[in-house]
């Protein structure tokens, strides 16, 4: 199931998870996850991408030369925040960072959509007066004609994600694409096991969870009213076109942003805050194959040793 990861910070999941990879969650914090936990200087946070993922982070990490402890966060309960709101899950996300770090500055780091919501954390710590010293986007893209999309595209991209066996010229994607403008997520995945999308053993209920919260998620980004910050971003951007397997129709905020070093981030601050570094492959081959993952991990690390170094003593003690 190519959702897996995408509930991962849920606790059975996680356990799992943390097992295999010989990971522990973190003893104070509950779903974020100790990548590295030692280190000299104030902690990395990765945020989770538009899809809940933080298991990128795992491999990305192992090949970074760093002298740092490194966390990757989960959700927070979107139960607790109806409707949420990206500046809400920004909130509850810094509850869990400031256990483990109670003051600044703070380093974060963001993988496609995910990076957008490290830029609401920024925002958010500055409001309360804290420093954010170093801000890593992993091929972001700020998003254009975000209200123009519907909840029920939302929806559809959502589910069609889930659907590896359909091709952009399978007939099932058209009775989709029609269905889903009057149905709700659980309707649409019932359709798609239906008509032979989605395999008759899948488990519809964990599906519809993991989508429903995915769609959360992708309502409150395009809600989202992206301000312009006192921040300084390092945009680790693909230089391949993404490759089209099959029809995205939420897909619409793809422009000229998307293929702009900076990725539209140019538009809420100045030029000479997003320091741009290209990576040969495209938004998804950059974190999946091994050889494009070590040229981001060693880019990335370079950008990190280069930003002003904090010990971590000086404002950070383990718990």
């Amino acid at each position: 199931m190519k959702f897996s990861a995408a509930d991962l910070f849920q606790a059975p999941v996680l356990k799992e998870l943390a097992s295999k990879v010989e990971l522990d969650p973190h003893r104070h914090t509950a779903g974020v996850l100790s990548v590295r936990v030692t280190g000299s200087q104030l902690p990395l946070f990765f945020v989770p991408t538009g899809l809940g993922d933080c298991s990128y982070v795992l491999s990305l990490v192992k090949e970074m030369d760093i002298d740092a402890p490194v966390y990757a966060l989960p959700w927070p309960s979107f139960d607790e925040v109806f409707p949420p709101t990206l500046e809400a899950i920004a909130s509850q996300a810094i509850l869990a960072v400031k256990q483990i770090q109670p003051r600044g500055p703070y380093r974060f780091a963001g993988y496609s959509s995910g990076g957008i919501l490290a830029y609401a954390i920024a925002q958010r710590l500055l409001s309360l007066d804290e420093t954010v010293s170093f801000m890593a986007f992993i091929d972001v893209t700020l998003p254009a004609n975000r209200l123009s999309i519907s909840p029920a595209q939302i929806a559809l991209e959502v589910v069609l994600e889930s659907l590896e066996s359909l091709d952009e010229d399978d007939e099932r994607l058209e009775v989709l694409e029609h269905f889903a403008k009057q149905s709700s997520i659980v309707q649409l995945l019932e359709k798609a096991q239906q008509i032979g999308a989605i395999a008759l053993d899948r488990d519809l209920h964990n599906d519809a969870f993991v989508c429903e919260r995915i769609a959360q998620f992708q309502r409150a980004l395009r809600l989202y009213q992206v301000p312009s910050l006192p921040v300084e971003i390092h945009q680790f951007y693909a230089t391949e076109s993404p490759l089209i397997g099959r029809a995205r129709p939420a897909n619409s905020s793809i422009g000229p942003e998307a293929s702009s070093p900076m990725r539209g981030w140019d538009h809420v601050l100045s030029a000479a805050a997003v320091h741009t570094v290209p990576i040969p492959a495209n938004h998804v081959t950059m974190i999946s194959i091994p050889e494009n993952r070590r040229v981001l991990a060693r880019s990335l690390s370079t950008a990190l040793n280069s930003s002003p170094i904090t010990p971590l003593n000086a404002h950070f003690s383990q718990s």
